[in-house]
């Protein structure tokens, strides 16, 4: 479980009651993709003739250019977390970033998802006993990658959903 089971205002566009605007809306949306595709190796080295968790990761960027609709963005996802559901480990999570990447087009706060997901991979992917560093250094990497204008957003966000988020983003 990654939503909170009341949603945050910062995370509807304004257009629906929210707070978020839609240029903060594309800045999480490329923040999730950017999270994404770092960890995307270990979906590839499984299933490199599957490209669905990339093809999510561009719908993800493509939707915040306005050259995807909201519904083939999450179409996307959709089809990445599909990728997902026979694999384990690192390959799991990584598809699952993807998926969760491009639902940010539908829902805002998927964005932590994508993050939690990547971090999830980075773990499963990493050699015996180094998991939990491999994780806190791609939530550091992750934390280097954010844009400034949601900067403050993504961090609180972490802070108020860490513990429904696996505890990943304790780094």
């Amino acid at each position: 479980m990654i939503l909170p089971k009341v949603r945050d205002p910062r995370f509807v566009t304004i257009r629906r009651g929210g707070t978020l605007t839609d240029a903060d809306h594309r800045f999480l949306a490329l923040w999730a993709a950017t999270c994404a595709e770092h960890v995307l190796q270990p979906f590839v080295s499984v299933r490199p003739e599957d490209p669905r968790p990339r093809q999510a990761i561009e719908a993800a960027r493509a939707w915040t250019r306005g050259e995807l609709s909201m519904m083939q963005a999450r179409a996307a996802g959709g089809h990445a977390m599909g990728a997902a559901r026979d694999l384990t480990g690192g390959a799991r999570h990584a598809a699952y970033a993807a998926g969760q990447a491009a639902v940010v087009a539908h829902v805002a706060a998927h964005e932590l998802g994508a993050a939690a997901y990547a971090i999830k991979a980075a773990r499963a992917a990493a050699p015996e006993g180094q998991g939990l560093e491999a994780g806190r250094a791609e939530c550091r990497w992750q934390r280097e990658q954010l844009p400034e204008p949601i900067r403050e957003l993504v961090l609180d966000d972490q802070r108020l959903r860490n513990d429904i988020c696996w505890s990943v983003f304790d780094c």
